[in-house]
Order: structure tokens, then sequence, then C-alpha cells
């Protein structure tokens, strides 16, 4: 197995260091051979860690109207959980 994968997901809930189990896998790929899911690979889970929970980068959202003074300027910060990949269970053929 390639060494552990380090990913960003929307925000799941959980604390740091839980375990948390995704089995809605869409897509497997290895050396050998690769697994498309239609939509969905049935058996298939992935095992990961949390590492905790971190904010995006700022987006700027910007409203304007010619003509009619009108501008207001907001920003928004997405709130992400940060996953280590430990384990990649395939389905069994």
């Amino acid at each position: 197995m390639s060494p552990e994968k380090t990913l960003e997901v929307e925000l799941l809930g959980v604390l740091e260091g839980d375990k948390v189990v995704l089995d809605k896998v869409l897509f497997i790929e290895d050396d050998e051979n690769t697994l498309i899911g239609d939509p969905l690979i049935n058996g298939a889970k992935v095992t990961a860690t949390s590492l905790g929970d971190f904010k995006g980068d700022k987006v700027t959202v910007f409203k304007y109207k010619a003509k009619v003074r009108y501008r207001k300027k907001t920003g928004h910060r997405q709130t992400f959980t940060r996953l280590t990949v430990n384990e990649i269970i395939k389905p069994k053929e």
C-alpha cells in the first residue's frame, strides 16, 4: 500500500484523532486495475483518521450595480476537516 495520504473534506463534525469510515466510494485506482462505480462501488470503504478542523482560504464576494451607487463587499471562509487515509478496502469479488 502507498504511503498515507492527507485530504480535506467538508466539515464532518468529528474530533481530532477519531477514526472515520467513508463508505460512499466512487473510484479506486491502483497499479494493476481501476474500479469505477455506477455511481458507487458496493462494498468498498475508506478508513481515515481526523487531523482536526481548519478554515479554507477567504472568498471575497463583491456585489455592484452600475449607476445607483450600490456596492457591498463581504467575505466567507469555509470550514473543512483534514483526514489522513489509513486504508482503502476493496469489495470482495
